[in-house]
């Protein structure tokens, strides 16, 4: 029997944040969008979803963008698994990641929070913090600055070139993660690339 899977992509809204490194998660439910040709619509939960499928014949699969900001995510993500009755096993989050270099993938369910408010704020809502996570890596800022400021600003550089491989990739394991389960997804994109 089929079932819905939510992936949800975390970051905050606006044109002024499309960009950011923060909102890295979105860029990848972009694509997991854009590989099936839809479009994202206003949802009365507070956030943009596609209504689509993981694969032809395959489980349901909604994508989602919440408007609100990345601190007050719980809310509309809640919204979004009550209304499709999705459990937190299914709930998928893909987010930035400060403590994994850029260019990196890392899967897992549960978990602390890192000091990532977003997460942090999911799991309060969700009452529990077992729902799996697909962890795209932006690495820590250079020198002092401010991890705050790091998250908010462009992608370097540096980063562009490779932007659209990591999330091309991030968008594979969340397809994998969904299909072939959390161990078949963490021994490919845990490999070194």
């Amino acid at each position: 029997m089929a079932q819905t899977w939510l992936v949800v992509g975390l970051g905050n809204p606006g044109p002024k944040y499309a960009t950011t490194r923060h909102n890295v998660g979105q860029m990848v439910v972009d694509e997991l969008a854009s590989r099936r040709g839809e479009a994202f619509r206003e949802h009365k939960a507070g956030a943009r979803v596609v209504e689509t499928w993981v694969r032809p014949g395959g489980d349901k699969l909604v994508l989602a963008k919440p408007n609100s900001f990345m601190n007050v995510s719980g809310a509309p993500v809640g919204a979004l698994a009550r209304f499709y009755s999705v459990d937190p096993e299914r709930v998928v989050l893909v987010h930035d990641e400060l403590d994994i270099p850029f260019d990196t993938i890392k899967l897992k369910i549960g978990g602390g929070h890192g000091g990532h408010n977003g997460i942090r704020d999911v799991a309060r809502v969700l009452t529990t913090p077992d729902f799996p996570r697909v962890r795209v890596g932006i690495g820590r800022p250079p020198g002092r600055q401010d991890p705050a400021d790091w998250v908010l600003a462009p992608f370097g550089a540096a980063e562009r070139p490779n932007l659209p491989i990591l999330i091309s990739d991030a968008a594979d394991a969340v397809e994998q993660l969904i299909e072939e389960g959390l161990l078949a997804a963490q021994q490919k994109h845990h490999a070194p690339r």
